[in-house]
This record gives C-alpha cells, sequence and structure tokens, in this order.
C-alpha cells in the first residue's frame, strides 16, 4: 500500500480512530490491531511476502530468547549465527541471487567460456532490507547485552512489522521502539498535530519535489548522449532534490503517521545538502542506516581504533557494503566506492563532523561555510549519478557528458511547469529554513503554528502536487 494512494488516505484514519476509540483502553488490543493492520498493509502488495516476514520474526523472536538464556558463550553465538544465516541468507536470495549468478556468468563470458543462464524470475519482496536489517539489530544487541529479550511474541511482531515505517525505514533499534510498544500509550493532541503537519511536509516533499521532478530526471538519463552538458547538469541536479524529496518525504509521512498512534521514531534526515564535507553528509543522510552500519559492521571491524590501514579498510567495506545493500548492481558498489573515495581524506585528516546549524543564529551562512556546502553538493550530485544510472558504463558516459559534450539538443521545460517548480521550490526553501530554525530552536514554534504549517501545505499540495501513484525510489531497496 502506497502512501500516496487512497487506499492509505482511506485506510488511516480508520485504523487511527480504532486504535484510540475501539481498543484505547486496552494495551494487549491496541498491539494486536497494530500487529494485524501491519500485516494488512504489507500484504496489499502481495500477500505472499507476509510469509517471509512471519518466519523473519519467528527466527529473531526464538533466536532472542536463547541468546539470553544461553548459560556458554559458544551457545550464544551459535543462536546469532543462526539468526544473521538465516535472516542474510533470505536477503542474498531475494535480492542477489541473479546479480551474482549474472555476474559470474558475465565474468566467463569474457574468457571465452559461454555458461547456460541459471537465473530465476525472482520477485524482490517490498522493504527487506529494511526489516531484516531491524530484526538482526534486535539479536546483535541481546548478543552484545545491550538489551533484554521481550517474551510477548505479539509486542515483538508489532516492533517489526510497524506498518508506518516497515518497507522504507527508518531503520528503528528495538532499544527505542519496542519499550514504547510495550508500554501504555495515552492520546496527546499537541503530538498528533505535530505528526499531521509532518505527514503534510512529508506529502510536499514527495508529490511537488519529487515527482514533479521525476519526470524530466527519467527523459534525460534515459538518453543522456542526446542531451548537451547543460541539460545534463540540470537533471543530475533536479535528481538530486527528487532522491532528497522522496525518501526524506517518506521518512517524515512515517515518523508523522507513528506519532498519531503515541510512538516516535528517530529522525532519519537532517538537511543533508547543507552538510559542509562527506562525513558530515553520512550524519544527516538515511541516519538510520549509516548508524547501523558503524554500530553493528564499523565497531566490530575495529573502528578507528586500530592501525590508519586497517581503519581505511574498514571505511571501504561499510561504505561498499552499503551500496551493496541499496540494490543489486554494480552501479551501487561504485556509488559506495565513491562516497569512501570522498570520506578518506576528511577521515585521515581526523575532521569533526558537526551538525550544528550551518549560519548558527545568523540568517545566512558565512562565504566559507556557503562555499564547502556548494562544493559537498556537487560532489554528492555526481556521485548520484552512478546511483541513478542503469550501468557503470552510462554514468560513465554521462558524466563525460557533463564535463565535455558541445554538441546534442538541449532539455526543453515547458513554460508552465518552470513556473509551478519556481513557486513549489520558494516554498519548499522557506519551508525548510522555517524548520530548520525550529530544529535548532532559533525560532520557536506552538500548536497553532504547526496548524497554519499544515493548512499551507495542504493548499499548496492541492495546488501543485502530482498525483500520478509514482512509487517511492526507496521501495526497490
Amino acid at each position: 500500500m502506497l502512501f500516496n494512494s487512497v487506499e492509505f488516505l482511506l485506510f488511516l484514519p480508520v485504523v487511527f480512530l480504532l486504535y484510540w476509540f475501539v481498543c484505547g483502553k486496552s494495551l494487549r488490543i491496541q498491539n494486536v490491531l497494530l500487529l494485524v493492520t501491519s500485516y494488512v498493509f504489507y500484504g496489499w502488495w502481495d500477500w505472499r511476502f507476509l510469509s517471509l516476514i512471519f518466519l523473519s520474526t519467528v527466527v529473531d523472536f526464538i533466536s532472542g530468547i536463547r541468546i539470553d538464556a544461553a548459560p556458554l558463550q559458544k551457545t550464544k553465538k551459535i543462536w546469532l549465527t543462526f539468526s544473521m544465516v538465516f535472516n542474510l541468507g533470505l536477503l542474498g536470495f531475494f535480492k542477489y541471487y541473479n546479480f551474482f549468478v549474472g555476474s559470474w556468468i558475465e565474468l566467463f563470458s569474457q574468457m571465452g567460456i559461454y555458461m547456460d543462464p541459471w537465473t530465476m524470475n525472482i520477485v524482490l519482496p517490498v522493504g527487506i532490507s529494511f526489516y531484516t536489517f531491524q530484526t538482526m539489530s534486535y539479536s546483535l544487541d541481546i548478543y552484545y547485552e545491550r538489551l533484554k529479550p521481550t517474551t510477548n511474541f505479539v509486542n515483538f511482531a508489532a516492533f517489526v512489522s510497524f506498518f508506518p515505517q516497515l518497507v522504507a525505514g527508518p531503520i528503528e533499534r528495538a532499544s527505542n521502539l519496542l519499550p514504547q510498544i510495550e508500554k501504555r500509550r495515552t492520546f496527546s493532541s499537541a503530538k498528533a498535530i505535530e505528526g499531521i503537519e509532518q505527514i503534510l511536509w512529508g506529502f510536499f516533499k514527495k508529490v511537488v519535489i519529487a515527482d514533479a521532478l521525476a519526470g524530466m530526471v527519467s527523459e534525460v538519463y534515459g538518453s543522456h548522449e542526446e542531451y548537451n552538458s547543460l541539460s545534463l547538469i540540470v537533471a543530475a541536479i533536479a535528481f538530486s532534490f527528487q532522491i532528497y524529496g522522496d525518501f526524506s518525504g517518506y521518512s517524515d509521512i512515517a515518523i508523522g503517521t507513528a506519532k498519531l498512534f503515541g510512538i516516535d521514531l528517530m529522525s532519519n534526515f537532517n538537511f543533508p545538502y547543507l552538510s559542509r564535507n562527506i562525513g558530515e553528509f553520512w550524519r544527516r543522510w538515511h541516519i538510520s542506516l549509516s548508524t547501523w552500519f558503524r554500530d553493528y559492521v564499523y565497531y566490530p571491524l575495529g573502528g578507528s581504533r586500530v592501525r590508519s590501514s586497517v581503519a581505511i579498510r574498514n571505511v571501504f567495506v561499510v561504505f561498499l557494503t552499503s551500496g551493496l545493500w541499496h540494490g543489486a548492481n554494480w552501479t551501487f558498489l561504485a556509488w559506495g566506492g565513491i562516497h569512501a573515495l570522498l570520506f578518506i581524506p576528511s577521515f585521515v585528516l581526523n575532521s569533526k563532523y558537526k551538525t550544528d546549524l550551518v549560519s548558527g543564529t545568523k540568517i545566512l551562512p558565512g562565504v566559507i561555510d556557503t562555499l564547502k556546502v556548494a562544493l559537498t553538493f556537487s560532489v554528492v550530485t555526481l556521485a548520484w549519478v552512478f546511483f541513478r544510472s542503469e550501468s557503470v558504463l552510462g554514468a560513465v558516459g554521462y558524466i563525460k557528458g557533463v564535463f565535455s559534450s558541445t554538441g546534442g539538443r538541449l532539455l526543453v521545460i515547458p513554460n508552465n511547469q518552470i513556473i509551478t517548480l519556481v513557486f513549489s521550490f520558494s516554498a519548499f526553501f522557506f519551508f525548510s529554513w522555517i524548520y530548520l530554525y525550529r530544529k535548532n530552536e532559533v525560532i520557536k514554534s506552538g500548536e497553532r503554528a504547526a496548524f497554519l504549517t499544515s493548512l499551507a501545505l495542504l493548499i499548496l499540495i492541492c495546488l501543485f502536487g502530482e498525483f500520478s501513484k509514482q512509487s517511492f525510489i526507496y521501495f526497490q531497496f
């Protein structure tokens, strides 16, 4: 079920009313409702996918209890290994089987050895990369004694399948979400208004910004060799805003929806295009994933507490694994490798990765900060070319066109679309400025301000929104 669909707009208020006004007196019934409705939400795409999320839930529920109860470290490790092998095996088969088999066959064909294809028509279950990482973190936290297991299967299953963040994050930790599910919740009008405002802000970023840019991005990336350098630059910048509006928009809708049910999810984006270097960018972009890799891959490998060469290796492992997590294509590995290369200089120089307000309490940032932000955005945008392209060769050709194309045709954007984009982006930057300074408590907010902001966003969505039910980009991961 898509957030930007009529089905969801009917589904959400029904679940909200049942949750608070029918089941509100019983925590157990509320959690049963969350579990059932989450499975309905997820099964809307394909009911067969429910078996996978159920199996993953059962495996980590049992593994968590067994890890905690095991008297010997060896036994704990066996149960942890069982959890990791099952979840990674599930993810690997459905997401990467055809990729690795195809790459293997291609490698042999380059050596003159031709093999019959072993690929299968495997459908990638929506959100599998997200919920497998969420359940694995539960077992890992118990193994490292950061968390005690729950013995209530309904509560755990509701944690794994909580529908607002199920298919595209944030990737929640059990230490944050599970206690909220196990604790009695009371309705708060202030939190509900805050949630509605965040939902509308997410919808604005998705249907007014991201979906409005999708057409021109697809047009240029689909035949980039036909366009001149300026058109390629415009499309590359457009994709930077498309993917940000699309993914952060989903996160905002998810976080806002969770607030309607009295639950706080972790923040997933913190104005990443205001970053002054790549290290800061990864503290602001897809925070739930970057912190997951930090805590469960980077630190166990030794982090930066080892000699420099090993620490640099650890950085590459994290970025390449993160790239592969995004998709079964060499383009994602290349994208991860590029970010590793961009990250290494500041890592070696031990730069501080601040995430404070770029301009302090001033209206505008200083000249040096502005130049750093512009440079970081530029290299991030170039890296996105690999993320968006169908092949590494296509991405290389696109970037060559950016720097060398003198011929080719110009991307033509209709005048009415230009006017719409100018209004849309003016509103986008204005509200981003408000949220940025509100977040840093430079300006105050309250229920009245939230109501007026919500009303303004709703009007803008109705006036400028693209309602073509385009899927969210990160659903493919």
